[in-house]
């Protein structure tokens, strides 16, 4: 069974490029973690396939950073952000 743990907030999101601006408040997250991202009218799960920080790649972002993801969705201010664990 898969859990779920909070690791941040949506606080912005780039349509012409896809990507979310997200602020990790409660955890850290690291390229090839699976994501789900919740929302008002958001609700899907993907693989972590890269990390910006201050527009440099990263692959571990720190809880209290500001990242930057590619996502295949619209995200809409205040989704939440989950890291999804197997078992």
């Amino acid at each position: 069974m898969a859990t779920e743990e909070k690791v941040g907030t949506v606080t912005g999101y780039y349509a012409k490029i896809g990507v979310a601006a997200i602020r990790l408040t409660d955890g850290e997250l690291r390229v090839g973690d699976r994501i789900r991202i919740h929302g008002h009218t958001t609700d899907f799960t993907q693989a972590v396939e890269s990390i910006q920080v201050e527009h440099r790649p990263v692959e571990l972002a720190e809880r209290g950073s500001e990242v930057a993801l590619k996502v295949p969705e619209r995200v809409r201010l205040h989704d939440q952000v989950f890291r999804v664990s197997e078992g």
